[in-house]
């Protein structure tokens, strides 16, 4: 049975992001993934910029657009952002490409790549059995970085739904060449297009991406609004889609994200943006720092768990904490966010996509100070 220092499960962002760390810090690491890569992955694939600027290498070849502009739409009103920046604020993947190059670069710093074997069952001892569909590895850590319904994580003992799950569809669609030259043009956001939530247009390389999520658990007919969202942005004819439904983690598991040295990040932790529901960005940062923690716990002799908790500590989880008051304000009490952004024109837009850009981060005293502006404003409502 070969030994690791570390068994990261699962080649999304996440896994290949934590096993480029580990391996860059010394310790012998193994990606473990069910499927064959390049495999299919459902995902919008919208990297912004601050998630390319996290990697410590170039991804163009990976990269099927680029779009320094953005288009954000109010359905409803006639307010229209269009936020355009010097570098790309959204990068287009497919995730079979995009997840095929960040684990080539994990490879060339020795990590070792065992494909097509799911993970069956965990076995604790001196060291952590890894049982697959195959046979059984020895690790002393393990990274859950095998998406929101993490068989490691069920594996080990969350069984708990502990995180704030919504639903979102997403269509492959191929449309006629005239509707493509005019939808390809730009990405775009509708807000409110869906009912506490948005859809989205996304154009990749001979198709698009289309979409629709609601960013509030609820009863909800996503098929038939997308059927609506395709007539609205004027598609005449659909010459091939493949529907994809998943679920996105809002929020972070409350039940811990370390047990008996197994480690969550990405999807199986909760760490999606809760405003915007885009999760690769965070899916690399929070890879990067689990990577990080077990080289310094392993180098250390001391435990993973509070190493791991002060790094998110430091950045990640308030940022989460904010971003999910601005969730609940700007989503859910639609009111209140249209007034602030009729007050505040343009400049809402622009804060978010310098957060977007990796230039700015969401303030930590940002609650404070938006309850303060609601207590003192004369809301017209």
């Amino acid at each position: 049975m070969e030994h690791f220092d570390l068994i990261v499960v699962g080649a999304g962002p996440s896994g290949a992001s934590a096993a480029f760390h580990a391996a860059e810090g010394g310790l012998k690491t193994a990606i473990l993934e069910k499927e064959f890569l390049p495999r299919y992955k459902i995902c919008g694939g919208g990297l912004v910029y601050r998630g390319r600027k996290m990697l410590p290498f170039d991804i163009s070849e990976a990269v099927e657009r680029e779009f320094d502009t953005v288009d954000i739409y109010f359905t409803g009103t006639d307010i229209h952002m269009q936020p355009k920046r010097d570098k790309p604020i959204i990068s287009m993947v497919m995730r079979d490409v995009f997840d095929q190059k960040l684990v080539s670069e994990a490879e060339k710093r020795g990590v070792q790549v065992i494909q097509g074997q799911g993970i069956t069952g965990i076995d604790f001892q001196e060291n952590i059995i890894v049982e697959t569909t195959e046979g059984k590895y020895s690790a002393k850590y393990v990274i859950a970085a095998d998406g929101v319904f993490s068989p490691t994580a069920k594996l080990t003992g969350w069984d708990k739904e502990t995180r704030r799950l919504i639903p979102a569809l997403e269509y492959e669609v191929k449309v006629n060449d005239a509707d493509f030259e005019r939808l390809s043009k730009e990405v775009r956001f509708d807000v409110d297009f869906v009912k506490d939530g948005y859809a989205w247009s996304f154009p990749k390389n001979g198709h698009l991406s289309l979409g629709v999520g609601t960013l509030r658990k609820q009863k909800i007919n996503l098929k038939e609004i997308y059927a609506n969202y395709v007539k609205f942005l004027g598609i005449e004819e659909v010459l091939e889609e493949k529907a994809y439904g998943y679920q996105i983690p809002l929020s972070p598991r409350t039940d811990g994200l370390v047990r008996k040295n197994v480690i969550l990040t990405g999807d199986a932790a909760g760490f999606a943006d809760p405003l915007t529901a885009e999760g690769i960005s965070n899916s690399i940062y929070s890879g990067r720092l689990a990577g990080e923690a077990v080289v310094e716990a392993h180098n250390s002799n001391q435990e993973v768990e509070p190493i791991y908790e002060h790094k998110l500590s430091e950045k990640l989880l308030p940022e989460l904490k904010t971003v999910d008051f601005l969730q609940n304000l700007f989503i859910n009490k639609q009111k209140i966010r249209m007034f602030f952004i009729k007050k505040t024109g343009n400049r809402y837009g622009e804060y978010m996509t310098d957060i977007f850009m990796g230039d700015k981060s969401y303030p930590k005293d940002l609650v404070k100070t938006l309850k303060k502006k609601i207590k003192d404003a004369v809301l017209p409502f």
